[in-house]
Protein backbone atom coordinates (compact mmCIF):
# COMPACT_ATOMS: atom_id res chain seq x y z
CA UNK A 1 0.00 0.00 0.00
CA UNK A 2 1.35 2.68 -1.24
CA UNK A 3 0.67 6.25 1.00
CA UNK A 4 1.94 9.54 1.67
CA UNK A 5 1.34 11.70 4.92
CA UNK A 6 0.28 15.52 3.97
CA UNK A 7 1.00 18.96 5.25
CA UNK A 8 -3.01 19.45 5.86
CA UNK A 9 -5.51 21.06 8.23
CA UNK A 10 -8.90 19.92 8.64
CA UNK A 11 -11.98 22.30 9.83
CA UNK A 12 -15.11 20.87 10.65
CA UNK A 13 -18.37 22.87 9.77
CA UNK A 14 -21.64 21.97 11.66
CA UNK A 15 -25.05 23.11 10.79
CA UNK A 16 -27.81 23.39 8.09
CA UNK A 17 -26.54 25.99 5.66
CA UNK A 18 -22.73 24.41 5.20
CA UNK A 19 -22.82 22.67 1.95
CA UNK A 20 -25.34 25.96 -0.23
CA UNK A 21 -22.50 28.07 2.02
CA UNK A 22 -19.40 26.03 0.82
CA UNK A 23 -21.28 25.71 -2.64
CA UNK A 24 -21.94 30.00 -3.30
CA UNK A 25 -17.86 30.50 -2.53
CA UNK A 26 -15.91 27.87 -4.68
CA UNK A 27 -15.37 26.70 -8.21
CA UNK A 28 -17.62 23.46 -8.27
CA UNK A 29 -20.59 22.65 -7.49
CA UNK A 30 -20.94 21.30 -3.96
CA UNK A 31 -23.97 19.18 -2.99
CA UNK A 32 -21.77 16.21 -0.86
CA UNK A 33 -18.46 15.37 -0.82
CA UNK A 34 -16.22 16.27 -3.38
CA UNK A 35 -13.53 18.43 -4.28
CA UNK A 36 -13.37 22.31 -5.13
CA UNK A 37 -11.49 25.56 -5.68
CA UNK A 38 -11.57 28.71 -3.61
CA UNK A 39 -10.24 31.32 -5.32
CA UNK A 40 -9.80 35.40 -4.60
CA UNK A 41 -11.73 37.84 -6.84
CA UNK A 42 -9.18 37.93 -9.69
CA UNK A 43 -9.08 34.14 -9.89
CA UNK A 44 -6.54 33.35 -8.60
CA UNK A 45 -6.50 30.62 -6.03
CA UNK A 46 -6.72 30.86 -2.21
CA UNK A 47 -6.60 26.28 -1.44
CA UNK A 48 -7.82 23.42 -3.11
CA UNK A 49 -9.93 21.60 -0.87
CA UNK A 50 -11.66 17.99 -0.55
CA UNK A 51 -15.07 18.40 0.69
CA UNK A 52 -16.06 15.51 2.73
CA UNK A 53 -19.84 14.78 4.19
CA UNK A 54 -19.44 13.35 7.75
CA UNK A 55 -23.12 12.32 8.97
CA UNK A 56 -24.44 15.47 9.85
CA UNK A 57 -21.43 17.61 9.91
CA UNK A 58 -18.78 18.29 6.90
CA UNK A 59 -14.94 18.47 6.97
CA UNK A 60 -12.47 20.59 4.99
CA UNK A 61 -9.10 19.43 4.11
CA UNK A 62 -6.79 21.57 2.87
CA UNK A 63 -2.98 22.55 2.56
CA UNK A 64 -1.95 23.82 5.73
CA UNK A 65 0.47 26.64 4.11
CA UNK A 66 -2.98 28.11 3.00
CA UNK A 67 -5.44 27.27 6.33
CA UNK A 68 -5.58 30.92 7.49
CA UNK A 69 -5.46 32.51 3.77
CA UNK A 70 -9.22 30.00 3.66
CA UNK A 71 -10.40 30.99 7.10
CA UNK A 72 -9.70 34.52 6.70
CA UNK A 73 -12.32 34.26 3.43
CA UNK A 74 -14.81 32.12 4.94
CA UNK A 75 -15.75 33.77 8.39
CA UNK A 76 -17.06 37.17 7.07
CA UNK A 77 -18.91 35.41 4.35
CA UNK A 78 -20.82 33.80 6.71
CA UNK A 79 -23.36 36.43 7.95
CA UNK A 80 -26.23 35.15 8.78
CA UNK A 81 -26.39 31.58 7.49
CA UNK A 82 -26.00 28.58 9.92
CA UNK A 83 -22.37 27.51 9.55
CA UNK A 84 -19.82 27.12 12.46
CA UNK A 85 -16.19 26.10 12.02
CA UNK A 86 -14.43 24.78 14.07
CA UNK A 87 -10.47 23.72 13.55
CA UNK A 88 -9.19 20.33 14.38
CA UNK A 89 -6.35 19.67 12.22
CA UNK A 90 -4.16 19.09 15.69
CA UNK A 91 -6.55 16.38 16.60
CA UNK A 92 -6.27 14.16 12.73
CA UNK A 93 -3.72 13.24 10.08
CA UNK A 94 -4.03 13.24 7.00
CA UNK A 95 -2.53 10.74 4.36
CA UNK A 96 -2.85 10.30 0.27
CA UNK A 97 -2.97 6.51 -0.66
CA UNK A 98 -1.99 5.79 -4.30
CA UNK A 99 -3.46 2.62 -4.36
CA UNK A 100 -7.55 2.22 -2.82
CA UNK A 101 -6.99 1.72 0.91
CA UNK A 102 -9.20 -0.83 2.91
CA UNK A 103 -12.06 0.15 5.38
CA UNK A 104 -10.62 0.78 8.77
CA UNK A 105 -12.48 1.83 11.77
CA UNK A 106 -12.36 5.51 12.86
CA UNK A 107 -10.25 6.59 9.27
CA UNK A 108 -12.18 8.21 6.62
CA UNK A 109 -11.42 7.27 3.29
CA UNK A 110 -12.49 9.47 0.14
CA UNK A 111 -11.57 9.01 -3.77
CA UNK A 112 -10.19 12.31 -5.55
CA UNK A 113 -8.72 12.72 -8.55
CA UNK A 114 -4.96 12.33 -6.86
CA UNK A 115 -5.67 9.24 -5.31
CA UNK A 116 -7.63 8.45 -1.81
CA UNK A 117 -7.54 10.86 1.18
CA UNK A 118 -7.56 9.43 4.44
CA UNK A 119 -8.32 11.46 7.74
CA UNK A 120 -7.67 9.84 11.15
CA UNK A 121 -7.58 10.10 14.06
CA UNK A 122 -4.20 10.60 15.88
CA UNK A 123 -5.01 7.49 17.75
CA UNK A 124 -4.95 5.64 15.06
CA UNK A 125 -1.98 4.43 13.27
CA UNK A 126 -1.51 4.77 9.66
CA UNK A 127 2.18 4.31 8.09
CA UNK A 128 3.39 6.21 5.24
CA UNK A 129 5.03 4.23 3.35
CA UNK A 130 6.18 6.97 0.47
CA UNK A 131 8.67 9.52 0.55
CA UNK A 132 8.61 12.79 -1.28
CA UNK A 133 10.79 11.55 -4.11
CA UNK A 134 8.11 8.39 -4.50
CA UNK A 135 5.18 11.04 -4.73
CA UNK A 136 6.53 13.21 -6.97
CA UNK A 137 7.69 10.82 -9.64
CA UNK A 138 3.64 9.50 -9.26
CA UNK A 139 2.16 13.17 -9.70
CA UNK A 140 4.71 12.85 -12.60
CA UNK A 141 3.84 10.45 -14.00
CA UNK A 142 -0.38 11.05 -13.88
CA UNK A 143 0.53 15.34 -14.24
CA UNK A 144 -1.13 15.51 -10.81
CA UNK A 145 -0.87 18.97 -9.39
CA UNK A 146 0.34 19.69 -5.62
CA UNK A 147 -0.89 22.45 -3.50
CA UNK A 148 2.66 24.97 -2.47
CA UNK A 149 4.48 23.51 -5.96
CA UNK A 150 1.71 23.65 -8.78
CA UNK A 151 -1.40 25.18 -7.15
CA UNK A 152 -0.20 27.92 -5.63
CA UNK A 153 -1.42 31.64 -5.28
CA UNK A 154 -0.31 33.26 -8.43
CA UNK A 155 -2.11 30.68 -9.94
CA UNK A 156 -6.12 30.08 -10.90
CA UNK A 157 -7.12 27.15 -11.69
CA UNK A 158 -7.02 26.68 -15.45
CA UNK A 159 -2.98 27.07 -15.24
CA UNK A 160 -2.65 24.15 -12.79
CA UNK A 161 -4.69 21.17 -14.32
CA UNK A 162 -8.15 21.99 -12.63
CA UNK A 163 -10.37 22.52 -15.38
CA UNK A 164 -12.68 19.53 -14.26
CA UNK A 165 -13.05 21.76 -10.29
CA UNK A 166 -14.36 24.93 -12.56
CA UNK A 167 -17.79 23.89 -12.83
CA UNK A 168 -19.09 24.49 -16.20
CA UNK A 169 -22.93 25.93 -15.26
CA UNK A 170 -22.72 27.25 -11.69
CA UNK A 171 -23.95 30.59 -10.85
CA UNK A 172 -21.93 33.32 -8.75
CA UNK A 173 -19.36 32.60 -6.72
CA UNK A 174 -15.99 34.62 -5.78
CA UNK A 175 -13.86 34.74 -9.04
CA UNK A 176 -16.64 33.37 -11.22
CA UNK A 177 -16.46 35.66 -13.85
CA UNK A 178 -12.74 35.96 -14.65
CA UNK A 179 -13.09 32.08 -15.01
CA UNK A 180 -16.10 32.10 -17.03
CA UNK A 181 -14.93 34.40 -19.46
CA UNK A 182 -11.46 32.96 -19.88
CA UNK A 183 -13.26 29.74 -20.71
CA UNK A 184 -15.34 31.66 -23.27
CA UNK A 185 -13.08 32.99 -24.92
CA UNK A 186 -11.20 29.71 -25.11
CA UNK A 187 -8.04 31.53 -23.38
CA UNK A 188 -7.08 29.89 -19.80
CA UNK A 189 -3.50 30.86 -20.32
CA UNK A 190 -0.79 28.39 -19.27
CA UNK A 191 -1.62 25.03 -18.61
CA UNK A 192 0.54 22.17 -16.35
CA UNK A 193 2.09 19.95 -18.67
CA UNK A 194 4.51 16.48 -18.41
CA UNK A 195 8.09 18.10 -19.88
CA UNK A 196 11.65 16.09 -20.22
CA UNK A 197 14.15 16.67 -18.23
CA UNK A 198 14.69 18.99 -15.67
CA UNK A 199 13.87 22.59 -16.78
CA UNK A 200 14.58 26.07 -15.18
CA UNK A 201 10.75 26.28 -15.06
CA UNK A 202 10.34 22.69 -13.42
CA UNK A 203 7.08 23.23 -10.47
CA UNK A 204 8.35 19.21 -9.43
CA UNK A 205 11.65 17.54 -10.98
CA UNK A 206 11.67 14.06 -11.26
CA UNK A 207 14.30 10.96 -12.42
CA UNK A 208 13.72 11.29 -16.37
CA UNK A 209 10.83 14.04 -16.34
CA UNK A 210 9.17 17.09 -14.86
CA UNK A 211 6.10 19.36 -14.46
CA UNK A 212 5.88 22.48 -15.68
CA UNK A 213 3.22 25.19 -15.76
CA UNK A 214 3.82 27.15 -19.93
CA UNK A 215 1.58 28.55 -22.54
CA UNK A 216 0.31 26.38 -25.24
Amino acid sequence: MRVFQLDSYVLLLSGKDCLPFLDGLSTNRVDGTCTTVFTKPNAKIIDMVDVICVGENVAIVGHNEFKVNLVNHLNPRILQQDVQIRDISDFNNVFISVDKYPETDNVTSVETFRGWILVAPKSVRIDATMEEEEFNEYRIEKVIPHPGREITSSSHPFNCGLHHLVHESKGCYVGQEILTRMRSRNNTGKSLIQVKGNPIDATTSGKTHSLAIRRD
